[in-house]
């Protein structure tokens, strides 16, 4: 497989964000700098410096994830991912703690395209049935477009806010979403009132993983994700009635 390499990281700029101030004849020297405060020339501007770090981050994330996707999360190696970004492993590590650490940022990054997705929902005029149907059938969809990817996020728990403390807010942040379109449903009468909203929620949310954890282990079985998140959605819908 022929390696696209991009540009190293500017070693300097690198060193600049993290090393110690520097020392010259027992005394702490500044940054380099005029008295006025104004850069002295070569420096590189915070700006600029921030940048760079933010662009090499997500280069991170989007070759490790095509390669992921490409060879297998187990067969992927750090090093396989620092040589196609012709980077130094400790730079990876200064970005990413770890593999698992990367497929966390993917799991962070499906919550928040979640919400989005529940936002919109929200801003539609569909019934609640229409709304829960579409928002689960464009889930399906996209897993099963990245299966492989996905199969690693569920069995390294990638998504799961217990592992993943800082997974809780993003989580949080779209159950709350789904929670506000079953409590509307309720009050257009299109959801029963029998049970609260947050117990719904919480039962729509375990037929949905549960599904979507089956999936991934069962290479073999005979429907799609769409199918099985479908059916799911139905049952949920049909129990749900008032």
């Amino acid at each position: 497989m022929s390696h696209t390499k991009i540009a190293s990281e500017n070693p300097s700029a690198a060193e600049l964000a993290n090393a110690p101030e520097r020392r010259s004849s027992g005394k702490r020297t500044r940054p380099a700098s005029t008295k006025g405060g104004k850069r002295a020339a070569g420096a590189e501007p915070v700006g600029l410096r921030e940048r760079k770090k933010a662009r090499l981050r997500q280069q991170i994330i989007e070759t490790s994830l095509r390669m992921f996707r490409e060879r297998g999360y187990d067969n992927t190696r750090i090093d396989d991912i620092v040589q196609v970004l012709d980077i130094s492993q400790p730079t990876f590590f200064r970005y990413f703690p770890s593999k698992d650490a990367v497929l966390r940022e993917v799991g962070r990054r499906a919550f928040a395209r979640q919400a989005e997705c529940l936002k919109s929902e929200l801003n539609s005029k569909a019934t609640t049935a229409e709304r829960l149907r579409h928002f689960y059938e464009t889930l399906a969809k996209i897993t099963e477009e990245g299966r492989p990817l996905w199969q690693a996020v569920i069995v390294t728990g990638a998504m799961d806010p217990v592992r993943s403390p800082e997974l809780r807010g993003p989580e949080e942040a779209t159950v709350s979403l789904l929670r506000e379109i079953i409590a509307q449903g309720q009050k257009r009468g299109e959801i029963t009132r029998a049970f609260p909203v947050v117990y719904l929620a919480e039962f729509m949310e375990g037929l949905f993983n549960t599904v979507v954890r089956q999936w991934a282990v069962d290479l073999h079985g005979p429907h799609t994700l769409a199918d099985r998140v479908g059916s799911a959605v139905e049952f949920f819908l049909r129990g749900a009635k008032p």
